[in-house]
């Protein structure tokens, strides 16, 4: 009877060392999701101010245009107006627009596609941009023609 009883002891004694084990893994997993909420919250009023100043350089950029339109019909120049510093933005695509409207690298991209009159890879169009044939080139090169699809 004696060793049944040791042997109930040795069995308690492991469930118990089973259950420490599982409430320090619990712990280490709220601490990480606890981290992972902080990070959403972050990206979330990240993602937020992002589009509320791209929104206003949005703004920003179309007075300029109407701008010279109206100093087109009225036949005279336009005034110079201070460029929008540190944004660069793809707008979505309208009709009568052209790859003038896009940053130079991306009317760069565009006018490769459209030089090969085929579907191509995003590193042949990075080296065709005089980039190095490296993973971080054509990944960055991938996410432009991604955002450029993803805008018409």
């Amino acid at each position: 009877m004696s060793s049944l009883l040791e042997e109930l002891a040795r069995r308690e004694a492991a469930a118990r060392r089973r259950i420490e084990e599982i409430r320090e893994q619990i712990a280490a997993l709220t601490s990480q999701m606890q981290d992972e909420q902080d990070r959403l919250s972050r990206l979330t009023i990240t993602r937020e101010t992002v589009e509320e100043i791209l929104g206003e350089a949005a703004q920003l950029l179309d007075e300029p245009k109407g701008q010279a339109e109206a100093a087109d019909a009225a036949g005279t120049a336009p005034s110079a107006q201070p460029p929008v510093l540190g944004v660069v933005t793809v707008p979505h695509w309208q009709p009568g627009m052209n790859t003038a409207v896009l940053p130079r690298a991306y009317r760069d991209a565009v006018e490769i596609m459209a030089d090969a009159g085929r579907a191509i890879r995003a590193g042949q169009i990075a080296v065709a941009m005089g980039l190095p044939d490296e993973a971080a080139k054509r990944e960055g090169l991938r996410s432009k023609l991604k955002r450029l699809v993803e805008r018409g």
